[in-house]
């Protein structure tokens, strides 16, 4: 007869191969996990900077995978969780995790750049992991500051170059080159071809760019408890911030 773990343990294997380790019902979803136990390992870096209660509020998770930080958002308390992926295949992980851990989550099939569909903001955003995978990485952060955060935004990004982070003038003259060679200076680092044999790794930016582009975007840096993650809150956009040179109101929607 076969019983109910080796059920669990048979579904588990059929919707793998699995990205995010997650913990059902004492069974392990990505027990060899080339990062380890990932993503708890990166959420204990940060959990500390979220309120431990989000009682009556919105959370919304983009690029969500099998839904461990929207499991995580939920066992705080939050009223309403969704999470949203363009893979079908994390959405079945997900739908299924949430319904072994009996945690109400709501996943719907949907790209960063389709916010709009969505006709409400949420009061915490999660962007993690996603940045570096976008061909089109600032109007993602342009579009979840127009059409999805209501009040914070928690973004994870992979980053390579160096850490530093140096002032930058407001302006520069056309003859000036200099900065440009600077290791703090915002710099994001294209992929052209393959980066960890993954095609969809398109960006890298330093931490310098990762926290510029959030500025530009209209995002306050509140903390930097990682140096991957950023606690945000969104800010008045700056002076020159305008639409997409092209029309953004038919992009998705």
């Amino acid at each position: 007869m076969t019983s109910r773990n080796d059920h669990l343990a048979f579904e588990i294997e059929r919707l793998g191969p699995w990205f995010h380790n997650l913990v059902l019902d004492g069974i392990e979803t990505a027990p060899n996990h080339y990062l380890g136990n990932y993503p708890a390992t990166k959420w204990q870096r940060f959990a500390h900077s979220i309120p431990e209660r989000l009682d009556g509020l919105s959370v919304l998770d983009i690029g969500c995978n099998a839904g461990f930080y929207a499991q995580e958002m939920k066992r705080r308390g939050a009223a309403r969780v969704l999470g949203i992926d363009f893979d079908p295949t994390y959405l079945a992980q997900a739908r299924f995790a949430a319904k072994i851990n009996q945690l109400d989550i709501e996943f719907r099939e949907l790209s960063v750049y389709q916010l709009k569909r969505l006709h409400e903001t949420f009061d915490l955003v999660l962007f993690m992991g996603v940045l570096y995978h976008l061909r089109h990485p600032l109007l993602a952060l342009d579009l979840i500051r127009d059409y999805a955060a209501k009040d914070m935004l928690i973004m994870q990004t992979l980053q390579r170059g160096s850490p530093n982070c140096a002032e930058v003038n407001q302006n520069y003259s056309f003859d000036e080159r200099s900065h440009f060679d600077h290791s703090g200076y915002p710099k994001l680092h294209f992929v052209e071809h393959y980066y960890a044999n993954d095609p969809t790794n398109w960006w890298f930016p330093n931490r310098a760019c990762t926290k510029a582009m959030l500025r530009s975007a209209g995002f306050k840096i509140l903390n930097n408890p990682d140096p991957e993650v950023f606690i945000c809150r969104i800010a008045e956009k700056p002076p020159h911030y305008g639409p997409p040179h092209f029309p953004q109101d038919d992009l998705h929607d």
